[in-house]
């Protein structure tokens, strides 16, 4: 950790256009400069620093080398402050609870812009900013918002140092949380900067929390233990590789390495460069004979994706290994076959329902040395939310500080609530999970949550069929989402707040990445469900461990296609290739008569409707959606009526 000096000026002496002459073309990217290069992104990160040190006006500047030493430094600071409160060293340590604002509990989706030079290139999917005028309001906002702070540099690496599918970005930020979670969602330290020295391109990403503690008077603001402004901006600029935020330090609003730069701006990277950024967990199951199989899958939130990526089979002989949770980038290897890389160092999982019962390898992996935010205290210095324990503790102390018994009436624990923790503490973690050359994908999964039509599984016929069932997933509204019930909330490739471009453009980028491999080196794609209901609205499927007998069956298709001997065969269905007869493992299931019939129903009528819906969504895209998905929704069609 290194620490220079930034003298206060009475006044910010000038805008970012009037930065010394050296920065004008080495930084084009960060202070709007016309200027172009091959690769827009600032090539000196310490001019950069400088040049945003200048706009912000910091009290001093960190450079942050993520050692231990420096990680208790801010918590021992943020302790003082009233950030954090330690837990109970003997139940849980290492480990520290956050109280967040009430104004600052989630991402912003109406405040998350994607400012592409066209609009068209961010689709209308995204909330498109004209770059210029995003830049002149950031310039507003940001001129002297670290007054009274420190600034700190954070150097980081998606995915392991160095790697060949890994990537760099700097974050500037005036929040001691934001480095020391970053320190465990990301890979900080001298090697990363070591890195950028010698030339490696960054990604330039500045963050403030927006509550400087001098004004433009010189008047001084006591601090408060959650600063955060009521304006927020997350704001990205896919050609020129930048996150600029402000206003919230929590989350994916502040962790700029997380959604904003592994999925927003790297898709679009991926876009440009031939590889691909999505918001998939990657996992490694292996049979009883020994076969590995690496699985990528694809799901919207509360679809069980976290109970997929630490899986827990309850067939006899099969294991799954965790590779990652959330976000996978996948490049073509050298030999042919998409490999894929967790980009992450740790572990940003929503607490509630998160629990021994449907999670207990989660559990077992924040059981010391995490950050819990926003979750309920209890009465010996634990944590607690909705779904750890069947039963809840008699008296709590709630997210916000208030007591709380289970007859309050309200949520002990916020519903964003959170668990930050290093990957590696993971039970289920694979001893490959840090390859920097990635695991070879076998197969790909899309899943939604959906009570009907959709099958428990289905196999795509081909990989244009596979990107049109990424296309369409979707969910359906429960009575607690906006929306009628039953009416389908649409999240592509569960993309749909994270594509940093325009989302038919995506489906096209897909295409190409397939038509590039070679047929027989392209993973399969399946489709899962694992919440269809029974006309009572109980669910028909068990889910959370007996899930590994669906991950069986598809890893017995990857091995057909490979020639493998297996029992395990499919028949043709209007959606795709269903599970042939005695094919699904159901031994020791009790399922109720008729539920395994009903799992693989496709009726007919529905699916048309749904087929007329998928025609509606796509012609919201105005005439960019690539005419093969086209072709797809057509041959759906005719497999329905046929």
């Amino acid at each position: 950790m290194t620490t220079t000096a930034n003298p206060r000026r009475t006044r910010h002496a000038a805008l970012l256009d009037d930065v010394e002459s050296e920065l004008a073309g080495i930084t084009a990217a960060a202070f709007g400069s016309p200027a172009q290069t091959a690769d827009p992104r600032p090539r000196d990160a310490r001019v950069w620093v400088r040049g945003i040190a200048d706009l912000t006006e910091p009290d001093a500047i960190v450079w942050c080398d993520g050692s231990a030493t420096e990680k208790q430094r801010l918590v021992d600071l943020m302790v003082d402050a009233g950030t954090l409160l330690p837990l109970d060293p003997e139940l849980r340590p290492g480990s520290y609870l956050a109280r967040s604002d009430p104004d600052d509990v989630a991402r912003v989706e109406s405040r998350t812009f994607i400012c592409s030079r066209e609009e068209v290139d961010a689709g209308p999917t995204n909330n498109w900013r004209e770059p210029e005028v995003m830049r002149t309001e950031l310039r507003g906002v940001f001129d002297g918002s670290m007054r009274g702070r420190t600034m700190y540099v954070v150097p980081f690496s998606m995915g392991p140092v160095g790697g060949p599918i890994s990537q760099v970005g700097v974050q500037v930020t005036d929040s001691p949380y934001v480095v020391v979670s970053m320190g465990i969602m990301t890979r900080v330290g001298r090697d990363v900067m070591d890195l950028i020295d010698d030339g490696a391109p960054f990604v330039p990403a500045v963050h403030s929390v927006g509550a400087p503690l001098i004004d433009d008077m010189g008047a001084v603001t006591e601090d408060v233990a959650w600063p955060c402004n009521a304006t927020k901006y997350i704001a990205h600029f896919p050609e020129t590789r930048e996150i600029w935020s402000y206003g919230s330090g929590y989350g994916g609003n502040a962790l700029l390495g997380k959604k904003c730069f592994a999925l927003r701006i790297a898709s679009a990277m991926a876009r440009d460069e031939g590889w691909l950024a999505e918001h998939m967990l990657v996992i490694r199951a292996t049979s009883p004979e020994g076969r590995r199989y690496h699985l990528a899958a694809a799901f919207p939130s509360a679809c069980g994706k976290t109970n997929l990526a630490m899986l827990r089979p309850t067939i006899p002989g099969w294991t799954v290994e965790t590779i990652g949770d959330d976000i996978a980038w996948l490049r073509t290897g050298p030999d042919g076959r998409l490999r894929a890389i967790n980009p992450e160092a740790g572990f940003f999982g929503v607490a509630p329902g998160t629990g021994i019962e449907t999670n207990p390898a989660a559990v077992e992996t924040f059981d010391r040395d995490t950050i819990f935010t926003n979750v309920a205290l209890t009465d010996d210095g634990d944590v607690w939310w909705e779904g750890l324990t069947p039963e809840p503790p008699a008296h709590l102390v709630d997210w916000t500080g208030q007591d709380w018994t289970p007859g309050a009436g309200r949520p002990a624990a916020h519903p964003n609530s959170r668990f930050t923790v290093a990957a590696a503490q993971c039970p289920t973690i694979a001893d490959s999970w840090e390859d920097p050359d990635g695991v070879p994908i076998d197969a790909i999964v899309f899943g939604g949550r959906r009570a009907s039509n959709v099958p428990l599984v289905a196999q795509a016929y081909g990989w244009e069929h596979g990107v049109f069932m990424g296309a369409t997933i979707s969910s359906e509204r429960t009575a607690a989402a906006e929306g009628a019930v039953g009416e389908l909330r649409r999240d592509p490739f569960a993309m749909l707040p994270f594509c940093g471009y325009n989302m038919a453009d995506h489906w096209a980028h897909w295409l190409r990445v397939g038509a590039s491999l070679d047929a027989d080196k392209r993973p399969k794609i399946f489709q899962v469900n694992w919440f269809r209901k029974d006309a009572g609205g109980g669910f028909l499927w068990p889910g959370f461990g007996e899930n590994s007998r669906v991950l069986a069956w598809i890893a017995a298709q990857v091995d057909r296609s490979r020639g493998v001997r297996t029992d395990c065969g499919a028949v043709k269905s209007p959606v795709g290739l269903l599970p042939a007869p005695g094919a699904l493992n159901t031994d020791g299931l009790d399922l109720p008569d008729g539920a395994l019939d009903a799992l693989f129903d496709v009726p007919v009528e529905p699916w048309l409707a749904e087929a007329g819906l998928t025609a509606e969504f796509f012609d919201t895209f105005a005439g960019r959606v690539p005419a093969e998905l086209w072709v797809q929704l057509a041959r759906l069609r005719d497999r329905l009526t046929s």
